[in-house]
């Protein structure tokens, strides 16, 4: 086992302060105290209930049916994805009990079933199950009533309210949605059923050719809205009981006694352009009234959910072909993850191989067609022996930072080639060896990522992001700082003086009063051998990647260096699929090998020429 250095060590202990201060209080700390909580008295039902009328029982209702686009998604498979069951193993060594923040999100329907800490409220004694270990079901199992690895299901989406029951605030953030746990929903169009409306954007009362659903419904124009998604896509340090875990460190060694925020996507949203222009008054759930913002208005499901144009559309089988065509947002919910959908569908089993198939074809047209545009120009040349200056734009096309989300081993990065006249390569930045997974990060290599840290782990009074040995960290539950931030702002960007969503170490100028610029140039000097043959063709290429080797290794080493169980021994099992008898890192590791150590996807690429002479 590694030793930790004494000043790592101090951090580790210090991450429980917070902890051992409520325990010592007399109540032990409560890492989700906000939002619905559990039990519900109507559980969130299964997502094969649903699939009986809004899934595709014929092939050629799979592009758009909502169950059968969902089933593919990372939202489906979120407690399935081994990333995620690796990163939480770490973050419960880092911080004990921290995993009932994690689960809240990836599992509702095992947090609200009451089986991974809360048993229900008014609290009942509480459960060991931070660890994943008391859910039911398994990796493999359909998506049924049982499996708690059904991922963010219907219900949970469907049944949530903007506000509280007793008229609470609506909330932002780490998944405090208010849930409706009504006993009778009364629908708009008279009927009255047992149970919470399901809730969705559209209004069967304004149509004559859509039936309304044979349960309750209820039209929300919340759900349809880019708050919805900030509910959880907007994550911050837990907000515990006691107050947040950990404070935002400033550059100056100062806290300033904001709850750390982890991902901003919302928020980054939230301070563009494409926020500026919402639904208009009127809105009726079916064709959006927009207002004119030179056509930069989105919200989140007009890029992630977008309509479904096909001529057959319907949203449920007791509705004709066609009745949705131009009307039905596609369960899609595709972003930039290409990768880990390949692995669920070749581990596990599930009989969803279109779906899958669907989701990783989505997720890379996204990245490569509607994500980012590169230009590439040569700005002066001094013949053979002499240097080469070009520069590259990159131009963010999304309505959040490029890119965004889940910041650890996420990384975008510029792969630049300068070729002779004979096609050799006579010079390149941001090279990546796909046999090792390592990419050379020459001098002018420009990478777009977030880095976060840990405030003066090795007393040296900075955002630490690698231990004294160099060994890069990934503590997601310690984080309190931000050592680099230079992902490209999108469009109308106002957020360039907010200490939670700004650039950190990087410069991106003004464009008019208080907005940054949504592009980014990098400059490159390359010398040019004498003798060369010219001209010289010059490609630029952006990469993305979803995780880097570094994060990867980093997983697999604090489950060795920590001693951290098999998943069988953790969780007293005998289980045969999935990590069975190896750690839960472990197996995401030789996940990662096997599955070709998350190849990068090209985004986008331009390439210019020299004279044959200058």
């Amino acid at each position: 086992m590694n030793l930790r250095s004494p000043l790592r060590l101090l951090a580790s202990l210090a991450s429980g302060w917070l902890v051992a201060v409520a325990a010592m209080a007399g109540a032990p700390i409560d890492f989700t105290p906000h939002g619905s909580q559990p039990r519900l008295q109507n559980g969130l039902e299964e997502p094969n209930a649903c699939s009986s009328c809004h899934g595709a029982f014929e092939v050629a209702d799979a592009g758009f049916m909502p169950h059968s686009t969902w089933s593919g998604s990372m939202m489906a498979n979120a407690t399935r994805d081994p990333l995620f069951w690796a990163a939480l193993d770490i973050a419960n060594r880092d911080v004990p009990g921290v995993g009932d923040y994690c689960l809240r999100c990836h599992t509702p329907t095992g947090w609200f079933g009451g089986r991974v800490r809360k048993t229900g409220i008014p609290a009942t004694p509480l459960i060991d199950g931070t660890d994943g270990c008391e859910l039911s079901g398994s990796l493999t199992d359909p998506d049924s009533e049982t499996n708690d690895y059904a991922g963010i299901t219907c219900h949970y989406c469907h049944r949530a309210n903007q506000t509280g029951p007793a008229g609470q605030s609506p909330i932002i953030g780490n998944a405090n949605l208010w849930i409706d746990d009504s006993m009778q929903c009364n629908s708009e169009d008279g009927g009255s059923y047992f149970g919470p409306c399901r809730k969705g954007p559209y209004r069967y009362s304004n149509s004559t050719s859509v039936p309304p659903p044979p349960h309750g419904w209820e039209h929300s124009r919340y759900i349809g809205s880019s708050e919805f998604c900030g509910g959880c896509h907007d994550v911050n340090t837990p907000d515990t009981s006691a107050g947040a875990l950990k404070t935002l460190i400033l550059a100056d060694g100062s806290d300033s006694g904001i709850p750390f925020p982890i991902e901003r996507t919302y928020s980054e949203w939230k301070a563009s352009a494409y926020a500026d222009a919402m639904f208009a008054d009127g809105f009726d759930g079916r064709a959006p009234v927009l207002g004119n913002l030179n056509g930069f208005e989105r919200d989140c499901q007009d890029c992630h959910m977008r309509t479904s144009e096909d001529p057959a559309a319907r949203a449920c089988l007791f509705e004709a072909a066609g009745s949705r065509a131009g009307e039905l947002s596609v369960h899609e919910f595709v972003g930039a993850n290409h990768w880990i959908p390949r692995i669920l569908r070749d581990e596990y089993g599930l009989g969803r191989v279109g779906a899958f198939n669907r989701t990783i074809a989505w997720a890379e047209e996204m990245l490569n067609q509607r994500s980012a545009t590169v230009d590439t120009a040569i700005q002066s040349f001094g013949g053979a022996g002499g240097n080469l200056v070009v520069r590259v734009r990159v131009t963010n096309l999304s309505g959040h930072k490029l890119p965004t989300g889940y910041s650890e081993g996420r990384r975008m990065w510029l792969n630049l080639k300068v070729a002779d006249a004979d096609g050799a390569t006579i010079h390149e930045s941001g090279a990546y060896d796909a046999a090792t997974g390592v990419l050379t990060e020459d001098p002018q290599i420009k990478v777009y990522e977030i880095l976060q840290g840990q405030w003066n782990l090795n007393g040296d009074h900075q955002c630490d992001v690698d231990d004294n040995n160099g060994r890069e960290l990934f503590h997601f539950a310690l984080n309190n700082c931000v050592a680099k931030d230079n992902r490209i702002p999108p469009r109308g960007f106002r957020g360039g003086n907010d200490p939670e969503i700004r650039p950190i170490g990087y410069n991106y100028p003004q464009v008019g009063p208080g907005v940054l610029q949504h592009w980014d140039d990098t400059s490159y000097t390359i010398p040019v051998p004498p003798g060369t043959a010219l001209p010289l063709t010059v490609t630029a290429r952006l990469r993305f990647q979803i995780a880097s080797r570094e994060y990867i290794e980093f997983l697999r080493d604090e489950a060795i260096d920590h001693n951290i169980p098999t998943e069988n021994q953790m969780c007293q099992r005998s289980s045969t699929v999935g990590p069975a008898n190896l750690t839960r890192s472990q197996y995401m590791y030789d996940l990662w090998q096997e599955y070709g150590r998350s190849p990068p996807v090209d985004m986008a690429s331009d390439s210019a020429s020299t004279e044959a002479s200058p």
